[in-house]
């Protein structure tokens, strides 16, 4: 068995309390996420989360600082998913430009409800990256080398 993790990419953007999150359509229903998502073949960790953020969102990001890389191990669905996850601003927004498919709306969200709406989260990872975020964990960007 040839077995891979699946790797993706999230931005962890907050700006006044409040966290930009993404309300999305999935096999379980509408869930909550980080813009994120899969890593695309030929492009770099920052080029993949800066793509996920415009299409999920409508807006630019900047990648600041990596916040953690995480991974997550799916038993239900023997999947594993290794997520780099970015803290970073958010840059001009386009309103004219839809969305991904699945994402029904971006959504700014306070920890609280954060905390409050975990059973509607994608995954645990969503949680743990903002409380670590939190706790201000950041590492440089120098950190990453793409070959």
């Amino acid at each position: 068995m040839n077995w891979k993790p699946n790797t993706t990419v999230a931005a962890i953007i907050e700006q006044d309390g409040r966290f930009l999150m993404v309300e999305e359509n999935t096999t379980e229903g509408v869930r909550i996420n980080q813009p994120a998502g899969h890593l695309d073949q030929g492009e770099t960790l920052l080029q993949g989360v800066i793509r996920e953020t415009l299409e999920e969102t409508a807006h630019d990001f900047t990648p600041t600082a990596l916040l953690g890389i995480y991974l997550w191990q799916r038993p239900a669905k023997d999947i594993t998913y290794l997520r780099f996850a970015f803290v970073g601003k958010l840059g001009l927004h386009y309103p004219a430009l839809g969305l991904d498919d699945g994402i029904i709306r971006a959504v700014w969200m306070t920890i609280e409800e954060l905390r409050a709406s975990q059973a509607t989260h994608r995954s645990p990872q969503v949680l743990k990256c903002v409380e670590d975020y939190l706790a201000g964990q950041r590492f440089p960007l120098t950190v990453l080398s793409h070959l």
